[in-house]
């Protein structure tokens, strides 16, 4: 089975820019990139790296969870969303949040610099990032090369490859079976240097 269609992140970046009344310039230069880029992420044409994504989440004021949502409006909270949520999946069984969630089920999404997030399901109504992450060898969470910051906590478990993890003014090797968890808003960047994709689970918890 392939995976589920890439969900249309690009129009639900600008759904919530447009529901929170932020022009594209001013969300460009609140996240530090030209609003050129912000355009093209919006309509598709490109795709934003893990720290811009990230960067404009926050901006927002959304989860990236929330841009997985199966629901008609970004903005719906509570039991409101939930119910909608709920009521989406009952009608369209093929794409389902759980209990169990095959590999052919998953959504994928193809970021930018070589990063693949592949989500491994979700509860509705909480702001958590369940994901299989592939940094393909060269692949890195930041164009720039800059650390990132989110808000959250985040942990994650190697299962394969070699993955360089720069967290604060340290830089540590994960290797398979290595862990990690740290609060997302210290400075932070993953680097896959080697010749292998590094692939592993990450779990982030969001208290926006």
């Amino acid at each position: 089975m392939s995976p589920a269609d890439v969900p249309p992140v690009g129009a639900r970046i600008r759904r919530a820019r447009q529901e929170r009344g932020v022009s594209l310039r001013a969300l460009a230069r609140e996240v530090g990139v030209s609003a050129s880029l912000v355009s093209q992420i919006e309509t598709g044409k490109s795709q934003p790296s893990v720290s811009t994504l990230y960067a404009i989440t926050t901006a927002l004021g959304i989860s990236v969870e929330s841009l997985f949502e199966q629901r008609e409006t970004v903005a719906a909270t509570g039991s409101a969303m939930v119910a909608h949520a709920l009521a989406a999946f009952a009608a369209d069984p093929s794409r389902r949040i759980g209990p169990l969630i095959t590999p052919g089920e998953r959504e994928v999404l193809e970021l930018d610099s070589g990063v693949v997030w592949e989500r491994l399901g979700h509860v509705p109504g909480m702001d958590v990032d369940f994901l299989l992450v592939t940094y393909r060898p060269g692949g890195s969470s930041s164009t720039s090369g800059g650390l990132m910051r989110h808000a959250g906590t985040e942990y994650g478990y190697l299962i394969s490859g070699e993955l360089a993890l720069t967290l604060g003014f340290d830089t540590y090797t994960l290797r398979p079976g290595g862990a990690v968890c740290f609060e997302s808003t210290t400075p932070h960047r993953y680097c896959n240097d080697g010749e292998e994709p590094a692939v592993g689970v990450w779990f982030v918890f969001s208290d926006t």
